[in-house]
């Protein structure tokens, strides 16, 4: 769900992983294991770097 949201949003605002990854601050590793859910429960630290790098609420990240 995290990991699907987070691809989701981040292909609507047309940003590569690579991209959203360094204006979000965290690894290009970290970012891909989350969306591929390789890494299920994040860092809320992580969580929340992406939520204002796709510009929205840690919420909507993880809502179905």
């Amino acid at each position: 769900m995290l990991g699907d949201n987070i691809k989701r949003l981040r292909k609507r605002k047309s940003l590569s992983q690579d991209l959203l990854a360094r204006k979000a601050n965290i690894p290009y590793t970290t970012l891909t294991k989350i969306e591929s859910k390789v890494v299920k429960n994040p860092s809320v630290s992580n969580v929340a770097k992406i939520a204002k790098a796709l510009d929205c609420k840690i919420e909507d990240l993880l809502s179905e």
